[in-house]
């Protein structure tokens, strides 16, 4: 909602005080279809060159997220910790029993409860290769942090591709306007004996490419890259929580003061408050024990 709000403002407010200002659309109108297929279309051109088919998908995909926010909401991480509390409650007490939960996370009881965490493939392996790990005595906090952060940096910097493929079209876009502009002074030159007046509007025409590339630039294309980048970056906090809660298990702190480290490094706005954490926590082991 706020997208969209933001881009009713740019298209009323340049818009408007254009109109307000006494300028005149028609000529913008006019000469509109022809720019912008000229500078759309150089654009588009090059962002295919420069990308693969599966960056090419991602990035569509990803603006959408422009719109939708981020994937993952507070009540997401307050599940996430839950269903931490109960892999490391199992790890620690029946680890032989870990095994099918990890190793077949599509038919766990306890994955089956967590439906959207479960849905991300990226998550559900990152849990269950550093459980399986830890399985396996490959248990030196130090050394599981320092390949956590590895996999998650590898992985942030393909998240971040659609960002970086949408931010050099954005940087493009104004020389592609000039170019869409000298085709139009090339354009008027050839009628330099016709009467002001239609000189007039052929010139006007040929500035209309500057200004659609600047205005496609800054006021568009470049804030779509801004907001997938910030979108990308909240949604790394969900996997940052995973390893905090695993490395602070593999210091074999006690399984609340690891769902406190997890809680306590997951930014405010979407933090869980600790009676509401304690609440699901206490569902949880009250089931535990029937």
């Amino acid at each position: 909602m706020i997208g969209l709000l933001g881009i009713a403002a740019t298209f009323l407010l340049v818009f408007g005080g254009y109109l307000a200002a006494g300028g005149k659309m028609a000529i913008i109108l006019k000469s509109l279809p022809y720019e912008f297929t000229m500078i759309g279309g150089a654009a588009i051109g090059a962002f295919l060159v420069s990308n693969d088919l599966p960056s090419i998908k991602r990035t569509l995909r990803d603006t959408g997220r422009v719109f939708s926010g981020p994937k993952w909401k507070p009540d997401d991480y307050r599940e996430l910790l839950c269903l931490l509390f109960e892999l490391i409650k199992m790890a620690r007490q029946n680890p032989v029993a870990l095994e099918e939960h990890i190793e077949a996370p599509g038919s766990s009881s306890i994955f089956s409860q967590y439906p959207r965490i479960l849905a991300d493939q990226e998550a559900i392996e990152l849990m269950c290769d550093t459980l399986r790990s830890a399985s396996m005595n490959y248990d030196d906090p130090h050394q599981v942090e320092d390949v956590l952060e590895k996999r998650m940096e590898a992985n942030y910097r393909h998240a971040i591709h659609s960002s970086h493929a949408l931010q050099t079209m954005a940087d493009g876009l104004p020389a592609l306007g000039i170019v869409a502009a000298v085709l139009g002074v090339i354009k008027t030159m050839g009628s330099i004996d016709q009467p002001p007046e239609i000189l007039g509007k052929l010139i006007g025409g040929a500035l209309v490419g500057t200004f659609l590339g600047v205005f496609l630039a800054y006021g568009l294309v470049g804030p779509f890259a801004s907001k997938v980048r910030s979108v990308t970056e909240e949604d790394g906090h969900f996997y940052q929580l995973i390893r905090e809660v695993l490395v602070a298990n593999l210091h074999s702190h006690s399984m609340n003061i690891c769902i406190e480290v997890g809680r306590q490094n997951t930014p405010s706005h979407i933090r869980p408050t600790f009676s509401e954490l304690e609440q699901s926590l206490s569902t949880i082991k009250q089931k535990t024990v029937a």
